[in-house]
């Protein structure tokens, strides 16, 4: 067992006796990258010998030692505007909601944008691979982070020199990063395998989908011409419609975060519909912040009822066009900012439509019509022209509720796999911050 002292900090307490408590800055050089103006567009290039990777923050992952880029972006070695990062330096991401979380150690040169810091060793006391893992301990991210005010404009490079961290002798640095190194390489490889299975079962899940909802139960039934070339054969039996002929179109509330009070009407806006509640809404399950009672009155509108779907209006990127969710209890509750409401005309089987509005052949005609290009926009005008195919009452009750069985158990498993990984991580996090604050036995 080592021997103890006071680390002199209140929330690091005790550390190694041989171990120091230092500054950042006396062992790293810590810069920004610089940002793509619309002068430079034209220094944009393709991979060569001359160029070297221009690295934006989604193009970092959490990867054992493995930096990933897939934007295409290069910029000319000898371009002397840009400041370049090394082998073995640190990129981190400091500004946002990636603040602290997308971090790598870089096996090559690269260019970097300026919503990221370089971390380069300059002292032949400190091991890279060790300060890389200190950054990802808890002491790093849960401290640093949440004692910087404003971290939505981001830190700073200076700020994070100023941090206090754990400085082993070099020999004992090594050997914590090459043990760290092996275990969460292992760590990796197991989230690796986890990963590839959520990909097939949750393409297993949609192939079913998509095979149900535009063929029906019935093997053996006859089939006709759709008329619609994207979509092909449909049963004899079943009609093609758009959504303005089933549905009626409105409005959520125009609010804003501000207008949320702790008691009222529940209220889905579309940051919960991309992130939480997608298909379904079940109050007597899931929980929403509230608006005001006073919208009963102003805004009668946009109140929802039991059957009725909100799509969310606008989407960061084209997958998420078309996420929806479905109202399945009878709890008063309002559509909120960035929602558009489809109301049943007729009578219909609300959870068909649900799989049928989460099925290739509705997400693929809102996609080649929504428009942007950092934030995709869906309007009603796209929503009313989407065709579905319909078809009877009874029907459409037996293919729901036979997909909602089959749907159930591969969502089990889902969940099962991702806490699965989930625990992995957490064990992951435990184990490098035990390591680099000097409370394991190597």
């Amino acid at each position: 067992m080592k021997n103890l002292k006071n680390s002199g900090i209140e929330w690091l307490g005790e550390i190694p006796e041989h171990w120091e408590v230092v500054k950042i800055k006396y062992f790293a050089n810590l810069y920004n990258g610089d940002s793509i103006k619309d002068s430079d567009k034209g220094k944009y290039c393709i991979a060569d010998n001359d160029t070297i990777p221009y690295i934006a923050t989604k193009d970092i992952d959490i990867i054992f030692n493995s930096i990933n880029y897939y934007n295409g972006m290069f910029i000319k070695r000898t371009d002397a505007n840009f400041k370049k990062a090394y082998k073995e330096c640190i990129l981190l991401c400091i500004e946002g909601a990636n603040a602290g979380k997308k971090i790598a150690i870089l096996n090559q040169e690269v260019c970097f944008v300026n919503k990221l810091c370089c971390v380069k060793n300059k002292s032949t006391e400190l091991n890279s691979k060790f300060l890389f893992y200190f950054f990802q301990g808890i002491f790093f991210q849960n401290i640093f982070f949440s004692n910087i005010k404003g971290l939505i404009g981001g830190v700073t490079p200076e700020q994070i020199g100023n941090f206090l961290f754990l400085l082993p002798p070099l020999k004992e640095q090594e050997q914590i990063a090459n043990f760290l190194d092996e275990k969460c390489e292992k760590i990796q490889n197991f989230i690796e395998k986890k990963e590839k299975l959520l990909s097939l079962l949750q393409e297993q899940k949609q192939a079913l989908i998509n095979e149900t909802i535009s063929k029906g139960l019935d093997k053996n039934v006859k089939l006709k011409n759709s008329g619609i070339e994207w979509l092909g054969e449909i049963p004899e039996h079943w009609e093609v419609r758009k959504l303005k002929i089933l549905f009626s179109f409105g409005n959520g509330l125009n609010i804003t975060k501000a207008d949320f009070i702790s008691f009222g009407i529940p209220c889905i806006s579309y940051g919960e519909i991309h992130s939480k509640y997608p298909c379904r809404l079940d109050l007597s399950v899931h929980k929403l912040p509230f608006v005001s009672e006073t919208y009963l009155n102003d805004k009668p509108q946009s109140l929802l009822s039991k059957g009725d779907f909100v799509f969310a209006d606008t989407s960061e990127d084209i997958e998420g066009s078309g996420n929806f969710t479905c109202i399945q209890s009878n709890i008063p509750l309002f559509a909120g900012y960035h929602t558009i409401i489809l109301r049943p005309k007729t009578q219909i089987y609300s959870l068909y439509f649900s799989f049928l509005f989460d099925s290739i052949f509705v997400r693929n005609q809102i996609r080649e019509k929504v428009w942007g290009v950092k934030v995709f926009s869906i309007t009603k005008s796209i929503l009313k022209e989407v065709q579905c195919f319909i078809p009877p009452l009874k029907e459409q009750e037996q293919i729901a509720n036979f997909l909602d069985e089959k749907c159930e158990k591969i969502d089990s498993l889902i969940t099962k796999i991702k806490k699965q990984i989930e625990l992995i991580k957490e064990y992951k996090t435990t184990l490098i911050n035990e390591a680099v604050c000097g409370r394991m036995n190597l």
